[in-house]
C-alpha cells in the first residue's frame, strides 16, 4: 500500500495544473489532500474525472477555506468527520478512514497565524487531537497524515534561528505539541529513515523560495509504533508541482 499526503491549497487550483497526470505518476493506494477550499459537493464535481478511486470528503462551514479529502482505490471500512468536538469540527480539518489494520487519520492541522493570534487555540487543538488519535488507538493502530503546520527540529526548515518563536509554525509551544505526539508512541516516519536528511515539502511562493529550496518541512505520516515494522519506506516528492506543499508519502 502506498499512502500519499498532499495540501493542493485548493482543489479547483491544483486540478488545473496536471493534477491527473501528478496523480498517475504518483499511483497512491490512498490519496489524502488537506485545504481543499471548497464545499463536499464542489470537490465531488472537480474530482468527476478521476477513476479508479472513491472519493469521500469534509469540508468548513465557511465556503472557500480549509477541507480534507481522501480519494482510495479500495473503500474504507468506514469515514467519519472530525474529532467530535464541536468548536474543532466547523473547519473540515479532519477525515478518518477505518481499514482492517489500521485508522488513517488525514489532518489539516490550524495555523497559528500571523502574529500567533491562533496560538492558544492551536495549543487546544494538540491537546485535544492527541486523545482523539489515542483513543483510536486503543483499538488498532493509527497512520497520521497531512499538513501538521509545524517544523519540529532545526533541521526541518532553512532558517530555523530566525523564525524561532516568532513565525507560525515554529514556536516553542507548537514544537512542545509535537514532542507530546512522540512521547505517545507516534514515529516521524521520514525521520526514521532519514534522521540527518535536509529535505522540505512547503516553500513560500514569495522570492523564489522554491526554486532556491527555502522551505519547511510541515507535511507528515506520524505512524503508532505497534505499526512502524510494516513500513517499509518514507518518501518526500519535491519532483511534483501544483500547489505550494509537495507531496509526501509511505509504503505499508
Amino acid at each position: 500500500m502506498k499512502l500519499i499526503s498532499w495540501n493542493v491549497n485548493g482543489i479547483r487550483s491544483v486540478i488545473k495544473k496536471e493534477f491527473a497526470a501528478s496523480l498517475e505518476v504518483m499511483n497512491p493506494d490512498v490519496l489524502c489532500l488537506q485545504e481543499t477550499k471548497a464545499q463536499d459537493d464542489q470537490v465531488l464535481e472537480t474530482l468527476q474525472d478521476i477513476s479508479g478511486y472513491h472519493i469521500y470528503a469534509n469540508s468548513a462551514i465557511k465556503k472557500g477555506y480549509s477541507g480534507t479529502a481522501i480519494l482510495s482505490k479500495n473503500a474504507p471500512l468506514r469515514v467519519t468527520e472530525g474529532i467530535g468536538i464541536q468548536k474543532h469540527d466547523q473547519e473540515g480539518r479532519v477525515l478518518t478512514a477505518e481499514f482492517k489494520d489500521y485508522y488513517l487519520v488525514n489532518t489539516y492541522v490550524p495555523n497559528s497565524q500571523n502574529g500567533l493570534k491562533r496560538l492558544p487555540y492551536r495549543q487546544q487543538w494538540d491537546h485535544d487531537m492527541l486523545a482523539y488519535l489515542k483513543g483510536l488507538e486503543a483499538k488498532k493502530p493509527v497512520v497520521w497524515s497531512g499538513d501538521l503546520n509545524v517544523a519540529h527540529k532545526p533541521i526541518d526548515l532553512k532558517n530555523d534561528k530566525a523564525n524561532y518563536n516568532k513565525t507560525a509554525g515554529y514556536t516553542q509551544h507548537e514544537i512542545d505539541g509535537m514532542d507530546n505526539y512522540h512521547k505517545s508512541g507516534f514515529v516521524d516516519s521520514f525521520r526514521h529513515f532519514y534522521p540527518e536528511v535536509e529535505k522540505y515539502s512547503w516553500w513560500s511562493y514569495r522570492m523564489n523560495a522554491r526554486e532556491k529550496n527555502v522551505g519547511w518541512r510541515i507535511d507528515y505520516f506520524l505512524i503508532s509504533e505497534l505499526l512502524m515494522p510494516k513500513i517499509g519506506h518514507a518518501f518526500i516528492l519535491n519532483e511534483i508541482y501544483g500547489s505550494d506543499h509537495c507531496p509526501v508519502g509511505v509504503e505499508l
